[in-house]
C-alpha cells in the first residue's frame, strides 16, 4: 500500500503535467482593440463582391437553363402569378418605374383610341389580358358591351376578376360584361370558351381555305395582345395558332390591336454588336430579295425537325461533306469555313440601363436578320414588373404570316412617334397629364432618360381582318 508521501508525490506529477495536457489546443485569440471587428479591407470588399456576383450569375444561368428544360410557357406563368398587385397607388407614387409605366398606358390608351372607331356595343377579346390592367381603357371608351379575358396565368386571372369587381362598385354596375378565362391562346383553340363560341368564331380561318376567306368570319370587332405576342414565336406552330385564334374570332373589318417589342431595335443592337466584334457580315440576298420579301417559313421546307436555333441562316444542314463527318456531328468543312468568315458568333451579349436589360444568351444573327423567324430567344428584366424568356418577332415574317390569316396591316409605329403623333390630340393631350405622362405646366414628359430608353424598345400596331 503506498504512503502518503507517494500519494503526494503522485498529485505533484499529476499537476506538473495538467498545463500541457492539451497540446494541440490553438494560442488564444488576441484582443482587438474597439470596433476592430467590423473593419474590412478594400481586398476583403472586393472578394465579398465577386462572391455575390458570381452567386448571381449562377442564379441566372440556372434560370436560364430552366427556361429551356420546362419550356417558355410554364416559365413565364409561373413569372406572372408570382408577381405580385401592388394596387394603382403603389404604381404612382411608390414604383421605381412609374413614369415608364404611365408613358406605356398612355402609348396603349392612345392606340386603343385611335382604332377603337364610332361603333357602339363593342364586342373585346384581350389575348393575354394578365391581371387586368386595360379594362379602365376600355370603360373610358364607353362604347363596349362584353369583354372577354384570357390568359394562361391562373392568378392573374383572378386578379383581373378582382380587378373587375371593384370597377363595378365603383359605377355601381354601369360597366360592359366581363368573363374571364384560363387559358393559352397560343396552344388551345379559343372557340373551347362557351361565350366566344356564342358570338362568333370561325374554326377554318387560314392558309388553304377560300369559304372561310370569302365567307367566314367570328364575332368581335376587336382582339387585343398588349406586351405578350412576342412569346408565341418560341415556333412556328404557335405563332400560327396564335393567329389563327386572333382572325377566327374577329369579324370582317374586325381589328387586331397590340404592343411588341420592336425587331428593328433588336436587329440592330445585334448589328452593332457584331460590328464590335468584327464579326458583321452584309445581306447578300439582293435580287432575291428585291423579288420576294416574303421571309421562308420552316413549314415550306421539307425537315419539319431543323431547329433555327443551331443555325444562322434559313438553309437546312446539309448532308455528310467530302470528309465524312455530318454538319452539327463534329465539325465539317462548312462550319470550319463559316468560323473563318466570322459567320457563327457563340458567346451571347446584353445591353441596357439601370431599369432594363436584354441578353442573347446565345449566338445572334452577324447581318442581323432573324430567319427562320421563330425561336430566337433573349432574356428580358424590367425593374418590378418582368423577368422572363421572349422571342424576337421579325417584323416583316410577322405581316406576312398575318396575310395568311386575312389580317391586312394598317398601322405601325414606335412609342415615340405615338407620343409626337398623338401627344396634341384634345383627348390625348389631357389624359397625358392626368396620368402623369406630361407636366401640366411645362408640357414636357416626366419619364427620365432611362424610362424612355426603355420605352424604345417597343412599337404598336393595328391589323384589319379583310
Amino acid at each position: 500500500m503506498a504512503g502518503p508521501a507517494a500519494a503526494d508525490r503522485g498529485t505533484k506529477r499529476q499537476r506538473s503535467r495538467s498545463p500541457s495536457r492539451s497540446p494541440s489546443r490553438s494560442p488564444p485569440r488576441q484582443r482587438k482593440r474597439p470596433g476592430a471587428g467590423s473593419r474590412i479591407s478594400a481586398a476583403q470588399r472586393d472578394a465579398a463582391r465577386q462572391r455575390q456576383l458570381q452567386r448571381e450569375k449562377e442564379a441566372e444561368e440556372r434560370a436560364h437553363q430552366e427556361a429551356s428544360q420546362r419550356g417558355v410557357h410554364d416559365v413565364v406563368k409561373q413569372h406572372y402569378n408570382s408577381v405580385p398587385e401592388r394596387g394603382r397607388d403603389w404604381r404612382v407614387t411608390e414604383s421605381k418605374i412609374k413614369g415608364l409605366r404611365a408613358y406605356n398606358n398612355w402609348v396603349k390608351s392612345a392606340t386603343i383610341s385611335k382604332f377603337i372607331g364610332e361603333e357602339r356595343n363593342l364586342k373585346v377579346m384581350d389575348m393575354g389580358c394578365g391581371k387586368g390592367g386595360d379594362l379602365q381603357k376600355w370603360q373610358a371608351s364607353r362604347k363596349v358591351a362584353l369583354y372577354v379575358g384570357a390568359d394562361p396565368a391562373d392568378v392573374s386571372i383572378k386578379n383581373a376578376r378582382d380587378r373587375y369587381e371593384q370597377m363595378r362598385k365603383r359605377t355601381k354596375g354601369r360597366v360592359f360584361h366581363a368573363e374571364f378565362f384560363v387559358k393559352d391562346c397560343f396552344g388551345e383553340r379559343l372557340d373551347e370558351i362557351n361565350i366566344v363560341k356564342d358570338v362568333g368564331f370561325d374554326p377554318g380561318v387560314g392558309p388553304g381555305n377560300a369559304m372561310s376567306q370569302r365567307w367566314g368570319g367570328g364575332g368581335f370587332d376587336i382582339v387585343t395582345m398588349m406586351f405578350c405576342m412576342h412569346y408565341a414565336f418560341e415556333s412556328e406552330e404557335k405563332a400560327r395558332g396564335m393567329l389563327r385564334n386572333v382572325s377566327g374570332a374577329l369579324k370582317r373589318g374586325g381589328r387586331f390591336i397590340g404592343t411588341i417589342p420592336n425587331s428593328d431595335v433588336l436587329s440592330a443592337k445585334v448589328i452593332e454588336h457584331h460590328k464590335a466584334k468584327g464579326t458583321a457580315v452584309t445581306n447578300t440576298n439582293g435580287a432575291a430579295d428585291d423579288e420576294d420579301d416574303r421571309p421562308t417559313f420552316a413549314s415550306d421546307d421539307e425537315d419539319d425537325d431543323w431547329d433555327p436555333e443551331k443555325s444562322l441562316d434559313s438553309p437546312k444542314p446539309k448532308e455528310n461533306d467530302a470528309d465524312g463527318e455530318a454538319n452539327g456531328k463534329g465539325k465539317g468543312k462548312d462550319e470550319e469555313n463559316n468560323k473563318e468568315e466570322g459567320q457563327i458568333e457563340e458567346e451571347g451579349f446584353e445591353w441596357g440601363n439601370s431599369i432594363y436589360t436584354v441578353k442573347f444568351p446565345g449566338k445572334t444573327p452577324p447581318d442581323g436578320t432573324f430567319r427562320p423567324p421563330f425561336g430566337w430567344r433573349y432574356f428580358y428584366h424590367l425593374e418590378e414588373a418582368v423577368e422572363a424568356p421572349e422571342y424576337v418577332v421579325p417584323w416583316e415574317a410577322f405581316r406576312a404570316l398575318a396575310e395568311d390569316y386575312n389580317l391586312e396591316l394598317q398601322y405601325r409605329k414606335p412609342f415615340r412617334e405615338v407620343w409626337d403623333e398623338q401627344k396634341d390630340d384634345r383627348e390625348l393631350g389631357p389624359l397625358s397629364e392626368r396620368m402623369g405622362v406630361r407636366d401640366r405646366v411645362t408640357g414636357k414628359l416626366t419619364t427620365n432618360d432611362e424610362e424612355m430608353d426603355a420605352a424604345d424598345f417597343y412599337h404598336t400596331f393595328c391589323f384589319y381582318k379583310v
